[in-house]
């Protein structure tokens, strides 16, 4: 959406306002950060292609997050993932498929998502303990504006949609994955061909450029250190930058009891690592804090919910909920226990 001065002030929201300007103050970097979830440690395939198949059993997750809890036209974003290894009679696991989709709303803009993921897991010893996954993700992404929720200062104005405007771009995601039975590493390129698309809608002759999601980094590690037969401690980290903007950084802690209970928090800043001329010199590195908890139900039912504290600028917090189904999973709790 063209977000220039003159133009800004044709129109108003009706309930969106303040969001409005926070959506044309990043739209002057034409570019958007990718969905992120603090929950992201239960549901890697959301940030990597190549953890598809990583449990050795087919795993269903879902979760959504409402951010700015409060604040009028905040972002909402739901998703729910399958995916499991491809297994074959007197042949080896190699393969992990998956399949993802995805909604983001912020205001009057949507996004929704699709993506197939496709996982080939090498094997680096007899016992099967480690391995080395190259993952690729394939799919598209329907950008939205809807004119239905913006209102007119000038009557009459044909700038504003009278429904929803439209486009649908293609997309791809690539990732590497390495993982023993307590350490984790990964490194992922989301939105792959965000610099070759176009996302523009065309409404009587006036052209809207959303919000649209720009090339990603994410590089992902964590350790799983054992206190007692009960108890467990694993500190994590994701980094997460486009290159232009501020990089993110979470560090998360999680305290694994008795097999059940994954209870802890995790702090998340941003940090210019990448020099960007479009990066304030007063950058605010503080930005979130948040508490998780995941309890299993049984082996194969876990739910989970985390409260995000902002320590911005930006009012209200965040909630997010998640549940997760393994099925299959007695070879999962008992013989290869999976705790990334």
């Amino acid at each position: 959406m063209n977000c220039d001065p003159k133009s800004a002030t044709m129109y108003t929201k009706k309930k969106w306002l303040t969001v409005a300007l926070l959506f044309c103050l990043v739209a002057g970097a034409h570019a958007q950060q990718s969905v992120q979830f603090s929950q992201y440690i239960f549901n890697g395939i959301s940030v990597n292609p190549a953890y598809a198949g990583y449990k050795d059993v087919m795993n269903l997750s879902a979760m959504y997050r409402q951010q700015w809890s409060g604040f009028p036209g905040a972002p909402t974003t739901g998703g729910v993932s399958l995916d499991g290894p491809v297994r074959r009679p007197n042949k080896e696991t190699n393969v992990g498929l998956g399949i993802q989709a995805m909604m983001d709303n912020l205001g009057p803009q949507k996004a929704i998502s699709i993506y197939g993921s496709y996982s080939y897991r090498i094997r680096l010893d007899a016992e099967d303990t480690r391995r080395l996954c190259l993952g690729i993700g394939i799919g598209a992404t329907q950008y939205g504006l809807d004119g239905n929720q913006l209102e007119y200062l000038d009557q009459g104005d044909r700038i504003i949609p009278d429904g929803t405007a439209k486009a649908t771009t293609p997309d791809a995601r690539f990732g590497i994955y390495y993982y023993t039975p307590k350490f984790y590493f990964g490194l992922s390129v989301l939105d792959l061909f965000s610099k070759y698309s176009s996302t523009g809608y065309k409404w009587r002759g006036y052209t809207y450029e959303s919000i649209r999601r720009k090339q990603h980094l994410y590089v992902t590690a964590g350790y799983m250190f054992k206190i007692s037969d009960d108890v467990s401690i694993k500190p994590s980290f994701l980094l997460k930058s486009d290159f232009n903007g501020p990089t993110g950084v979470d560090l998360t802690m999680m305290l694994h009891i008795d097999q059940l209970l994954w209870v802890g928090g995790s702090y998340r800043t941003s940090v210019p690592l990448f020099k960007s001329k479009a990066l304030p010199t007063t950058l605010d590195k503080a930005n979130a804090a948040s508490a998780i908890l995941e309890y299993y139900i049984t082996p194969k039912y876990r739910v989970g919910y985390s409260y995000d504290i902002n320590m911005s600028k930006i009012p209200g917090g965040a909630h997010e909920i998640s549940i997760g189904i393994l099925f299959n999973s007695k070879q999962y709790t008992t013989s290869n226990p999976r705790y990334f």
